[in-house]
């Protein structure tokens, strides 16, 4: 745990979806793993697995920095729209989804004591899909921030401060929970604290270099840290 975390200040929590709910990653490297057999084959079914999670890993940055490119360029909206309909012209099988182990009772338990919310750079018919699919919606109500709720999303900070009018906090009174830079940079520019977590795509490091409060091996973590 770093220094800088304050657990007195929070009023209200706001959390990232993709590895920080939903354990995308863990789901990207058992997809590009099947892929990756025929590769490593002479090593074995380990083999494949560790280099699709190295590519997984290895991918999460420049992937950041595309789409953080296009929303500065105003043409996010555009590519959503792009890709919805491609989906109805080549429909793929049904969506799969994991849940970080232990997110169902944090967020259960944090339910009672804080006003919760996402803040998501998903497009919002796959954001509900995914809290739909295991139960989760009527933990946030309708404080769900997703890429078409702003002008922009993550890392600027408006939807995390549409969030937190939406439960009635001031942005510092918020803590952004989030498993990469993008979560980290937008819950600091919204003058809120921050949380990392290592369940998903970002590392440690970079995780504390962008200034997180906080840092825990999982969501399922946060109760501990907070009063």
């Amino acid at each position: 745990m770093t220094s800088t975390f304050d657990p007195q200040r929070v009023r209200a929590i706001c959390f990232d979806v993709d590895g920080t709910l939903s354990d995308t990653d863990d789901l990207a490297v058992r997809r590009l793993s099947r892929f990756l057999r025929p590769v490593a084959w002479l090593r074995g079914e380990p083999a494949a697995q560790r280099l699709a999670r190295r590519m997984v890993m290895a991918a999460e940055t420049p992937l950041n920095q595309l789409y953080e490119a296009t929303d500065r360029l105003g043409i996010d909206a555009f590519l959503f729209q792009l890709v919805h309909a491609l989906r109805k012209v080549f429909p793929s099988r049904a969506a799969q989804y994991l849940l970080i182990p232990g997110v169902e009772t944090m967020l259960a338990t944090l339910s009672t004591r804080y006003p919760l919310a996402i803040v998501s750079a998903r497009p919002r018919a796959s954001t509900l899909a995914f809290l739909d699919h295991f139960g989760l919606r009527p933990y946030f109500g309708d404080c769900i921030a997703t890429a078409e709720t702003c002008e922009r999303t993550k890392p600027d900070p408006s939807p995390l401060l549409w969030a937190a009018k939406c439960m009635g906090v001031p942005p510092e009174a918020c803590l952004m929970v989030g498993d990469t830079t993008v979560d980290i940079r937008a819950g600091k520019a919204a003058g809120a604290q921050t949380v990392g977590v290592l369940c998903g795509f970002g590392e440690e490091g970079e995780l504390r270099r962008a200034g997180a409060d906080l840092i825990l091996p999982s969501t399922a973590d946060l109760p501990n840290y907070l009063p």
